[in-house]
């Protein structure tokens, strides 16, 4: 990519888009474009033609999509499916008639089997039935791969498909609902600090002493192995693949830093983040999704690529963030 390509970044106030148009206004990219939803309905396949017949975007990271946590996907997994389809369908089927010269799509994690083999290969997709949880997001994402590579096949495109590990960082949902389980846990441990905080002021001024903050519940039984990544790194990976020389590598590619930590572990790292120093409780009766998810990042290490976050600074990064940006 030059100084001057047209680069198109779908999603753009997401967590991957926000983290992309950061990247590449840092690198000194000029000629960014970007669409709000009002301004632009991803899922209207006539009007995002209109934007690229118009715009001809020489480059497009195709960020924007609806996701949401284990309980948004439970609850409704019919909007998962039909607005996931409808965008992917419509940018990338654009892309190709305008003649961009490359899109890379992000895939998703939950495209493993749930029983996959770990570290999770890119050659074990499709080689089993992903975790029911998430299944209507996770078709989607598969019809995404699998629309690019058809694509490549038939016009000689290159697209390419990114899975990325559980991401977080500056511009996540924070919403105890819709978001993943590191921001959903960094709210609850944040509301719970405060309201202990609240209580002692009170107790004091009545002669009593410091009372213990409630516990803090998390969904499951927190055994299951989550690893993540911040976003920022995918950003940089993205330009990174975005910008070899030759033909695109062979898709899918995965992006993670090779480590997972338990659901437990986590909990323990985001309350030593937030200061909360009261107890925690783990709820069985909730589901804990797939038993494991790590991915196996060699074939991208060996194109020259690494994360540079560690999870504990990273999750530092991002509550300094929801601190600034809280509603």
């Amino acid at each position: 990519m030059k100084s001057g390509s047209r680069i198109y970044v779908a999603g753009h106030r997401g967590l991957v888009g926000s983290a992309l148009t950061r990247a590449l206004a840092d690198r000194g990219f000029s000629k960014i474009l970007t669409q709000t939803r009002e301004q632009l309905d991803l899922r209207e396949p006539s009007r995002v033609l209109e934007f690229f017949q118009r715009e001809r975007p020489e480059y497009v990271f195709l960020a924007a999509a609806r996701v949401g946590g284990i309980r948004a996907n439970s609850t409704r997994p019919a909007d998962f499916i039909r607005d996931n389809l409808l965008i992917q369908t419509a940018v990338i089927d654009a892309a190709h008639r305008t003649g961009a010269r490359r899109l890379v799509f992000f895939g998703s994690n939950c495209l493993y089997p749930r029983s996959c083999p770990q570290p999770m290969k890119e050659d074990q997709v499709m080689t089993g039935r992903m975790e029911p949880t998430s299944e209507a997001y996770s078709v989607a994402k598969l019809a995404g791969l699998t629309m690019c590579e058809a694509y490549n096949r038939q016009h000689g495109t290159q697209f390419l498909t990114l899975i990325p590990a559980t991401l977080y960082g500056p511009g996540a949902h924070f919403d105890p609902d819709t978001s993943h389980v590191l921001s959903a846990l960094m709210r609850r441990f944040h509301e719970a600090k405060v309201r202990a905080e609240a209580r002692q002021p009170a107790l004091v001024g009545a002669g009593g002493g410091r009372e213990a903050p409630p516990a803090v519940t998390v969904w499951g039984t927190g055994e299951p192995v989550r690893e993540f990544l911040y976003v920022d790194d995918l950003a940089e990976a993205c330009l990174f693949l975005a910008g070899l020389e030759g033909p695109l590598p062979a898709s899918p590619i995965n992006v993670g830093t090779g480590a997972g930590c338990t659901v437990r572990d986590l909990a323990g790292e985001i309350a030593r983040v937030v200061g909360f120093d009261g107890p925690v409780a783990f709820d069985p009766s909730q589901p804990d999704g797939a038993p494991r998810k790590v991915l196996d990042d060699s074939r991208l290490r060996a194109l020259g690529w690494t994360p540079r976050t560690r999870l504990a600074e990273g999750l530092r990064r991002t509550y300094a963030w929801f601190l600034e940006h809280r509603c």
